[in-house]
């Protein structure tokens, strides 16, 4: 199965540390999702729900994508590498239900599936589809990256994002 993904590797959810630091970045609204998405904070929940959701699984596979850039303020080929990471992770979710009915998927910065999110004014028009921002369950990509053995920065002229599959081994 080609995934399209640049690096993987499994991390017990034991060992994952939820920072409410990392939901304050999200609070601070550099990406314009907060409180407009049910992808993000704070539609998913607190810190600590979100710590609940993802302690109800033994694993987590953490996965990138690696996308190259024209020079570091190629701003449209990190929005375009964006917009193809969520296809990649719409992709994945498709063909992992095939072999685990009972997951948690995590992707990066809101949804975008829609063009305009429903939150807060009804609920999502795809909830089975919806993937929640890892960074705004409050974690800190770059030591889960470590933990899992695989690399966060990936050289000049380069940007990466990063998801999480949430599972039980026996599943």
């Amino acid at each position: 199965m080609d995934s399209g993904l640049y690096e993987a590797n499994f991390i017990d959810t034991k060992d994952i540390v939820f920072y409410d630091e990392i939901r304050k970045i999200c609070e601070g609204n550099s990406c314009c999702n907060y409180g407009t998405s049910w992808a993000c904070p704070p539609a998913v929940g607190t810190v600590e729900e979100c710590r609940t959701s993802v302690l109800k699984y033994e694993k987590m596979l953490l996965f990138s994508k690696k996308y190259e850039l024209e020079d570091s303020f190629d701003f449209e080929g990190m929005h375009d590498g964006l917009i193809d990471f969520k296809h990649v992770v719409d992709s994945f979710h498709e063909r992992i239900g095939e072999f685990i009915s009972n997951f948690l998927l995590l992707s990066n910065e809101g949804c975008g599936r829609c063009s305009k999110c429903t939150y807060p004014d009804s609920e999502c028009r795809y909830p089975k589809l919806l993937h929640h921002s890892i960074e705004g369950y409050g974690l800190n990509i770059s030591e889960l990256a470590r933990k899992a053995g695989i690399r966060y920065i990936n050289g000049e002229g380069t940007v990466t994002f990063f998801g999480g599959l949430l599972f039980n081994t026996d599943n």
